[in-house]
């Protein structure tokens, strides 16, 4: 008896792993938060060199209209305009020569009362920065998830979630006395390992107590929480407009994780694969109580885990097997890409939101209302068909994009609509591929494939900060790549074998078929199944 069948005799998702989704979702709020508060925190309001002053005695910023500042959709344009002369007029208006701003900046607070590009000057050029600090904090995200991943596998899940929830709150509330900005920068990158941490390990932990008929309702329901976490981030911003009391609000309360230490589960597939019985067998007596499914006295008496070894010699697997033969070959590059894709499009919409032209608090909050019914509706199309799904949310969202560089800026309403309906289709779509690509890679590499996948996707997090510097190119560059890479993405997915309510692959066999081309001859290539790693009761 392995343990998935264990885990329906003592209950697959009773009360015990119902409360313990509740301790794995509290903490994707303030995930949500960490990950989306760099648009309010981030925000570049209108400004103006304080030596342009049309007169030697300044007005006060909030006396001053700085909307004829601004290009349409709300991105600072001329605001960077530093007449020679001291003529706003004759630098606006006739093209008069600029140069640099040598009396400092003034920002308007009609919307942000602080941000930290009104604390350090992060305009014009400097503007970058503000970009590549964002970078830099979706590259701890990809380091979080290469290292906290191993050292989960070393130490199990629930210490490298404790771990990850100090450093969190630590740093985080590190960053709201941030002295300057690359300080600053450097703790958001540990704030971003951290979340990786998090995340990844609370998803795994909950799916290893999940019986296999709940985990992939079980998985969307963390994906709500997130969502929560993003509508809420709205609200918090709107009353707090001050950046070191919005990063400080949002990161104080993670002291409140300490009851962790008492309350947080280890995983007893884990303890079990690692040796540990004694205490594997104390947590699945646990929970069979609270479920009110007591062990049976013949599996009180068969207290001793083995792990089945096989005493034939086994094939040793790696990430090259993902790329060694012509299926799995294809296979594996198009969902690489798809991750990719994904979040490269999922946060380079999320983050940068002043664009559509309408108030950022509204529009953030309307993008996360959109992830409710976006990750419902995944829940409805993923058993009739993986590979339908994952192309119509792809084109959806790449369609809705694209269009929103045909509306005219004065049209701020519609082209937020159409960036909803985008983001509501990569949404969706990033939901699709959880599941989607631990199906089609089989299960000899199905680690290696979904441990690349994820990189894959931290590097599209990582540029996704930076598609808003191509603004310079063109203003439409953003939206146009937005819209470019998941309709390639769409016609990619084609490629892809439809997994629904079908097996799934062992080995690579199974995905390639029983000949294989070698050195340009046909060859029949067997690999043996990995059955090793089923835990069973020694009776």
């Amino acid at each position: 008896m392995n343990f998935d069948e264990i885990l329906s005799l003592i209950g697959g998702f009773g009360k015990f792993q119902k409360i313990l989704y509740v301790w794995i979702c509290l903490p994707q709020i303030f995930l949500a938060f960490h990950m989306l508060v760099s648009v309010f925190t981030g925000a570049v309001p209108p400004h103006l060199c304080r030596s342009s002053w049309p007169s030697a005695g300044a007005p006060a910023s909030s006396n001053f209209n700085f909307s004829h500042l601004s290009a349409p959709g709300g991105q600072p344009d001329l605001s960077c305009s530093v007449p020679l002369n001291h003529s706003i007029a004759v630098s606006l208006d006739s093209g008069h020569p600029t140069g640099s701003c040598q009396g400092g900046w003034e920002y308007s607070k009609e919307t942000f009362q602080s941000t930290i590009v009104t604390e350090w000057d992060l305009v014009c050029d400097s503007a970058s920065l503000n970009n590549v600090g964002s970078s830099i904090y979706m590259l701890g995200l990809l380091v979080g998830a290469v290292v906290f991943g191993s050292l989960a596998d070393k130490y199990g899940r629930r210490i490298v979630i404790l771990l990850n929830l100090a450093i969190q709150v630590i740093f985080g509330v590190g960053a709201a006395f941030a002295p300057n900005f690359y300080v600053y920068t450097a703790l958001r990158f540990m704030i971003g390992t951290s979340i990786s941490g998090v995340i990844m390990n609370a998803f795994v932990l909950g799916t290893e107590w999940t019986g296999s008929k709940q985990r992939m309702l079980a998985g969307i329901i963390t994906d709500y929480f997130f969502g929560v976490g993003y509508i809420l981030l709205a609200g918090v911003a709107y009353l707090i407009r001050d950046w070191r009391k919005l990063q400080l609000a949002i990161s104080a309360p993670g002291f409140l994780f300490i009851f962790y230490i008492w309350v947080l589960p280890k995983s007893a597939r884990w303890l079990m694969a690692n040796d540990r019985q004694e205490e594997a067998w104390e947590l699945i007596r646990k929970a069979a109580q609270m479920n009110g499914k007591p062990l049976t006295k013949q599996l009180e008496i068969c207290q001793v885990y083995k792990i089945e070894e096989k005493t034939e010699e086994k094939k040793k697997y790696s990430f090259i097997d993902l790329v060694r033969t012509p299926k799995m070959r294809k296979h594996s590059l198009i969902v690489f890409y798809l991750w990719f894709a994904n979040v490269l499009v999922y946060y380079g919409l999320s983050l940068n939101i002043s664009d559509f032209g309408m108030n950022i608090y509204l529009t953030h909050m309307i993008f996360g209302l959109v992830e409710m019914p976006a990750r419902t509706i995944t829940l409805f199309t993923l058993n009739r068909s993986r590979k339908i799904s994952q192309l119509a949310f792809l084109a959806v969202g790449g369609t809705a994009c694209l269009l929103t560089i045909f509306i005219p800026s004065d049209l701020s309403v519609i082209k937020t609509v159409l960036a909803m309906i985008g983001k509501f289709g990569i949404t969706a779509s990033l939901s699709i591929i959880y599941v989607y690509s631990a199906e089609v890679f089989p299960t000899i590499i199905r680690q290696n494939g979904i441990g690349i996948g994820s990189m894959c996707a931290r590097i599209g997090g990582v540029l996704a900060p930076m598609l808003y510097l191509l603004r310079s190119m063109s203003p439409h560059a953003p939206m146009v790549l937005c819209g470019l890479c998941p309709l390639l993405g769409s016609v990619l997915t084609l490629l892809l074998p439809e997994t629904a309510n079908k097996p799934l692959p062992d080995t690579i066999e199974d995905v390639e078929g029983s000949d294989l081309s070698e050195n340009g001859g046909l060859k029949q290539v067997v690999f043996e199944k990995d059955v090793v790693g089923s835990t069973r009761i020694d009776c």
